[in-house]
């Protein structure tokens, strides 16, 4: 069944405040929230549903607007739950008429409309952000024609994995999970695993390392035992086999993996073998060449900003997660359309820096695609545009430390592709914030003059 959408009836109640009422209406959010074409999202995101009889979801604006603040203000869904019951601007940009004393929503409901629409529908809210930047003033059309193009790593919320801490939790997840299914096993190595893992990081931390070696030999023997005494209690019951099936498989990917151990014969180059997490196995080892953080882990995700600065800022014009750690220069032939698609217009002129030598993009873009250090068909217009490449750098700074890029605590793939997403639509609505903000004091300081020289005038004329 489709959402039941939200508009405003002009009601009054004798009990309750309306928003309207006690908010400064001329506030930068109240403002941004009038700007905002709701029932565009409204049918972008309706798409997903189906006219089937059953519970309406939750209102598009509501769930909109929270995935909004959410990433505008880098809030978790627990602090966002508990700034939207105390501010009424909150509930104002939410589409309410009248204050809610209560939440008027499950905090779980965030979780499983993020899932449903994926980061295929919330590019809408990227779309809409710049749509809303180019009525309110803050862009012009011609601003998005040119772009920078750089991939970045967007961190998973993980701890920093090594093969010890690996088999040691995937050990106990295998012990945890058998006595939740009344499996009883020969021994659960729970003390002297424990006391393994400490002698090991000791002796590794000393630079002992054959002593460090021969503890972590010993983890591995404890996660061999455990996992065979399952293999040999659950065999031919299909029910607890099913239960067992994915952490036992993740179990032997971690016995089995060595260091320095990162691709596997018959698979592309790149391919991950080694598992990072436990509970997010989709996390790869990405190294972007930087000496103070040599690698990162979680997934590549490919961002475009405007060539230029435009009166609101610099805004990100695309943003999607490249899961298996692709070449940069092999990702614009996916993301250069998409692009295009996004802003509703083609793309005359692509900045991007010397990774993307080699690049496969479209046939009609291939010459539109400028690298820095270029000397090739380079005037002095594109001369001056190039060395802008690097203004993307504060752009993905901005986007990592303050709208939730810099450590996804989102799950999955999915998860990986709708925090990109939503980062950046957060960054644009920020901007658009500090924008229209801008605007209100600029009108209240040319209004201070005439409201000064009033009572003079009237002097003057008595």
């Amino acid at each position: 069944m489709r959402p039941k959408e939200r508009r405003d009836s002009g009601q009054k109640d004798f009990f309750k405040a309306r928003l309207d009422q006690i908010v400064d209406m001329d506030h930068a959010l109240a403002k941004l929230g009038r700007a905002i074409d709701w029932r565009f999202l409204e049918e972008r995101f309706g798409a997903v549903y189906s006219d089937k009889v059953g519970h309406p979801p939750l209102a598009t604006r509501l769930m909109a607007g929270l995935s909004i603040l959410k990433h505008m203000h880098d809030l978790s869904d627990e602090d966002l739950c508990a700034r939207w019951v105390e501010n009424p601007y909150y509930q104002l940009f939410c589409g309410e008429e009248f204050f809610q004393h209560k939440l008027t929503f499950d905090r779980s409901s965030l979780t499983r409309w993020r899932q449903r629409m994926g980061g295929e529908k919330l590019v809408a809210l990227i779309q809409e952000s710049l749509a809303v930047a180019t009525r309110t003033g803050a862009a012009k059309p011609a601003d998005f024609s040119k772009v920078i193009v750089d991939t970045t790593v967007q961190p998973k919320a993980i701890a920093f994995p090594t093969d010890a801490k690996l088999m040691h939790r995937a050990r106990e997840r295998l012990v945890r999970l058998a006595k939740k299914t009344g499996v009883s096993l020969r021994q659960s190595y729970e003390r002297v695993g424990k006391h393994a893992l400490i002698a090991h990081q000791r002796y590794a931390h000393a630079k002992q390392f054959k002593r460090a070696n021969k503890a972590l030999r010993t983890i591995r023997t404890y996660l061999g035992r455990v996992i065979r005494d399952i293999v040999r209690k659950i065999k031919s019951e299909a029910e607890l086999e099913s239960a067992f099936a994915h952490p036992l498989m993740l179990a032997r990917r971690v016995r089995a993996q060595r260091r320095h151990q990162r691709e596997r014969k018959g698979l592309p180059s790149g391919s991950v073998q080694r598992v990072y997490s436990l509970h997010a196995p989709e996390v790869e080892c990405i190294g972007k060449g930087k000496v103070h953080r040599p690698y990162e882990f979680g997934v590549k995700v490919s961002l475009a900003t405007t060539l230029h600065r435009s009166k609101g800022g610099q805004f990100i014009a695309h943003a999607k997660a490249l899961p298996g750690n692709p070449y940069d220069g092999h990702t614009l032939a996916a993301v250069i359309p998409e692009i295009e698609m996004q802003i509703a217009a083609s793309l005359s002129r692509i900045v991007a820096d010397r990774g993307y030598r080699g690049h496969n993009a479209p046939s009609g873009h291939k010459f539109k695609v400028y690298i820095s250090g270029q000397r090739r068909r380079v005037t002095e217009t594109i001369k001056r545009e190039l060395r802008r490449r690097s203004a993307v750098e504060p752009v993905i700074g901005h986007a990592k430390s303050e709208h939730r890029m810099g450590r996804n605590y989102l799950a999955g793939t999915h998860g990986d592709a709708a925090n990109a997403v939503l980062a950046a639509a957060g960054y644009n609505f920020r901007r658009l914030l500090a924008w229209l903000a801008i605007l209100w004091r600029a009108f209240v300081m040319a209004m201070l003059p005439v409201a000064s020289d009033a009572p003079l005038a009237m002097i003057g004329n008595a």
